[in-house]
This record gives structure tokens, sequence and C-alpha cells, in this order.
């Protein structure tokens, strides 16, 4: 299991994961400067990654690193546990579905920080699934399983299935209020 930390600026959230502007690049560099406005929320630019194997015991490992990132942004008590459920739930579905329960595999998890929203972004090179080959149960059926796709995607205001040669990435962004 390794984990790598780097700092640096990144896009903006909010135009779509493809806005690449070089005034969001500025805009990120000019985060430490005064305020000049009442409005302006000044949140520190940050990035995560871990990468762990797709042993379930490594679950709460990634709880706790989405937790301890997730710390100094302007997100209540209540999201942030959603947005480690649901990140939890979604590295289950690797395991489960992409992996076939294996537990040698690689997963990848890199966490952004930026101007206006977190992004987590969830890699697996295991067999690919379709968003509308995903079946959820309805959530008013009383009964245990079922619901982890419900959960992500009530806990993130964004959740976008990205298929690469090998396997997915799943891209959940939640922006700040």
């Amino acid at each position: 299991m390794s984990i790598t930390f780097w700092c640096a600026a990144s896009r903006d959230c909010g135009t779509g994961l493809k806005a690449r502007t070089a005034r969001a690049h500025q805009d990120a560099l000019r985060l430490n400067e005064p305020a000049k406005s009442a409005h302006v929320l000044r949140v520190a630019i940050k990035k995560t990654k871990i990468q762990f194997s797709s042993h379930t015991a490594n679950l709460a490992f990634i709880r706790n690193g989405v937790r301890d990132f997730l710390k100094g942004y302007p997100f209540s008590e209540k999201q942030r546990l959603l947005m480690v459920l649901g990140v939890d739930e979604a590295c289950t579905n690797v395991i489960r579905y992409a992996y076939r329960l294996r537990d040698d595999q690689v997963i990848s998890l890199r966490m952004e920080g930026l101007r206006k929203c977190v992004r987590m972004r969830l890699r697996d090179y295991g067999e690919q699934v379709f968003p509308h080959e995903m079946k959820g149960r309805s959530h008013d059926m009383i009964k245990p399983g079922g619901l982890g796709l419900f959960l992500i995607r009530y806990a993130f205001d964004e959740v976008d299935y990205i298929h690469k040669r090998r396997g997915t990435e799943l891209v959940l962004t939640k922006n700040f209020a």
C-alpha cells in the first residue's frame, strides 16, 4: 500500500471536467492574496493520492484518508460523513463488480481540493460496468443492499463515469455551498 501527497494549483470546478482555462489557473494561484470582497471563500488548494490493493481491510484506511482530506473545507459534518460513505461504497463496488472480489488488484483514489469544490477520482483497471447496467433498488424498499448508487448520487453534486482503455475512472464532485 502506498500513499503519495503533493500540492499544486489545479482546475476550476462547476464548469465541467473539460473546462481548463488560463483564468481558472490564475485564480487558483491568487488564493493567497488578501481578499478583495467579503464573498471570497479562501480554501487551500491541495491534492492527495492514495493507491491501495482491492482488499476490503483497506476500506477503513480509505475512509480515514477521505475524512482527513475533508478537514478544513466548508462542509457540514453530515456532508463530510456522506462523502466518506459515498467513497467507501464506490470502493466496495469496484472490489465487488470490477474486480470480482479479487483482493490483489490496484485501486487509486485522487482527492483534489479546488477553488469551488472538492473532487474525488477513483480509478480501477477491472471489468467495465456501464452506467445504464447499474441497477440499484428503490430506496423506499426495506431490505439490505442495493442503495450504494443512491448514496453516492446523494452525497455528491456530480457523478461521472469515464471509461478508459482498461478500467474506469469514477469522478465525484462536491461543490462548496
